[in-house]
């Protein structure tokens, strides 16, 4: 974006004319099952406006729409900036394109503050709510893969209106400016915490404390200001919680269905997508299995579900828990965190790969996007058809699982699988270690980028040749790490305070500073460009000797 540009977007604004009005109904987009409200066609006439907004104008309920939601606002000084910077949909990049209800000239993010009452015409009167948070219906609206993030980088979305007083509204109306409580947050202000610096305590607080700021955002930095509340409570080592077993069932001859119940609610740092937990179990091993559901109060499930399947070469892990555990046993809960940093919501279709009881990692995940009408496909491999968990949930999303049976000669061809998968897609991979390396050699020939799909691992090899690492902010200790043992054992022996959580390189939590010298990779929770500085100490391992920063 140009200097004059920037300069003329910051330009205070007192009145402005409303351009266009612009509503649709729902229409089924192009290249997507789902239904969409966002080709608004102009309208000339007056337009009655209630506290759903504009007479005749749909919305997708799933996240538009509602009182926080009634009117969409967009400027139209940007779509000159968005032609220059993608001269290919020049045609698509103008008045309407984004899906608004009013085009106007010269409110824009920068200039606009949440909370702001505006009159348009002699009737209606309007109060500035929210910042519009993109999703994946703009890269198809553009054709522009991964295009929704970049309205925000740069603070182009848009914003929303909920409607103070009704009435209606003519094309040429003047906005004006009635009430200003909150000058210090323009929009743009907003999305800088909102999106860029999401772990700004002193912020997030103040954005809580806005009665103004509309549920879905407010909601957000009041979630970030409870967890910032509860990681300061909790001691430094690991907080575990008591939980009772309240069911225990039979999924398939190898896999056990285990419900937990907390009495009290948790003060778990909540529970986020796709989560795993640890369990400590009464003989003493500690050991991570996904979460097929959680159930509680706000962010802390008090009734937990895991599927456990037999491992053929168990270390006592599985073993227990099939052979020993019974309904009203204890087991302490604690790690839980997620692998998947929240949904893909740029992404316009979702797809998994599971064998096994891989399947495990992402059935509530399923679960929740089948909820949202959001598009995906699963393909499971398994053994034969009695080793299918939860058949019912799957059974459900028809069409959408492709099961494939061993005992039948059916076999997953992987590379088909990466090479049709469709156009602006995320990909979830878990399953046996030869499907997930199977997989990462797929994708990488399908030319997939790593920030497109995710891999979550149950088990890794840690093992290999020993070697040494100087941790340089700890006196330049030197640690040795042995053949049978992990970077991360050591370090947590040495100095105690070294984080970790799930242990086979998924989440990158036990990532440290890598200063100097040579490392074998393991686990997926790196990005090619982090290889050179950082190592996941959990998995991989140093050649010879290597220097940290822990």
């Amino acid at each position: 974006m140009t200097g004059s540009y920037l300069e003329a977007l910051a330009a205070p604004f007192e009145a402005d004319r409303l351009l266009e009005i612009r509503t649709s109904g729902m229409k089924r987009m192009p290249g997507l099952t789902v239904m969409s409200g966002i080709d608004k066609q102009l309208r000339t006439d007056s337009m009655k406006v209630d506290k759903l907004g504009l007479e005749g104008d749909e919305h997708d309920l799933t996240f538009h729409g509602g009182l926080d939601k009634a009117i969409l606002g967009y400027c139209s000084s940007h779509y000159p900036s968005w032609q220059e910077s993608y001269p290919e949909r020049v045609d698509r990049f103008v008045p309407g394109g984004f899906g608004e209800n009013f085009v106007t000239a010269h409110m824009n993010e920068r200039n606009v503050c949440i909370g702001d009452v505006i009159s348009v015409g002699p009737e209606v009167v309007l109060q500035v709510s929210l910042p519009r948070q993109p999703c994946f219906k703009l890269n198809h609206r553009f054709s522009l893969k991964n295009f929704a993030p970049e309205t925000y980088k740069s603070s182009r979305t848009g914003w929303y209106y909920r409607v103070l007083k009704e009435g209606h509204v003519s094309p040429g109306d003047e906005l004006k400016l009635v009430e200003r409580k909150w000058p210090e947050w323009t929009i743009e202000r907003i999305q800088e915490y909102l999106h860029r610096q999401t772990d700004n305590e002193e912020m997030n607080e103040k954005l809580a404390a806005i009665e103004a700021l509309g549920d879905e955002a407010r909601g957000q930095f009041k979630s970030r200001v409870a967890k910032a509340q509860r990681r300061k409570q909790q001691k430094k080592e690991e907080a575990w919680e008591t939980y009772k077993v309240v069911s225990r069932k039979m999924q398939t001859p190898r896999a056990l269905s285990l419900v937990i119940e907390a009495p009290v609610k948790p003060q778990f740092d909540g529970f986020p997508w796709a989560s795993h937990a640890k369990l400590r179990l009464a003989n003493g091993l500690v050991r991570k299995y996904s979460v097929v559901s959680s159930q509680g109060d706000g962010e802390s499930a008090r009734r937990l579900e895991f599927c456990i399947a037999l491992d053929d070469n168990s270390r006592g892990g599985s073993r227990y828990i099939h052979e020993a555990v019974k309904v009203g046993d204890s087991i302490e809960v604690g790690g839980v965190v997620s692998d998947v940093h929240g949904p893909a919501n740029a992404a316009s279709h979702h797809v998994f790969i599971a064998g096994g009881i891989g399947i495990t990692a992402f059935l509530e995940l399923m679960k929740t996007y089948d909820s949202i009408n959001w598009s995906f496909q699963l393909h499971y491999a398994v053994r034969s058809a009695d080793e299918i968990p939860y058949r019912e949930q799957l059974e459900s999303y028809g069409d959408r699982v492709i099961i494939y049976d061993k005992s039948k000669g059916q076999r997953m061809d992987i590379d088909n699988v990466m090479t049709t998968t469709p156009w602006n897609s995320f990909l979830y991979v878990c399953g046996p270690n030869r499907m997930m390396e199977a997989a990462k050699a797929a994708a990488a020939k399908a030319g997939i980028a790593p920030q497109e799909i995710h891999f979550e691992a149950f088990s890794a090899d840690t093992t290999g040749d020993p070697f040494e690492a100087q941790v340089v902010n700890r006196n330049n200790k030197v640690v040795k790490v042995g053949e049978d043992e992990s970077l991360l054992e050591v370090l947590q022996r040495e100095f105690g305070d070294v984080p970790s959580s799930c242990e086979v390189g998924n989440c990158g939590t036990c990532k440290v500073t890598l200063k100097s010298g040579k490392v074998i990779h393991r686990g997926s929770a790196l990005m090619p460009d982090e290889k050179d500085s950082a190592i996941l100490t959990c998995v991989s391992r140093g050649v010879g000797r290597i220097a940290i920063e822990v």
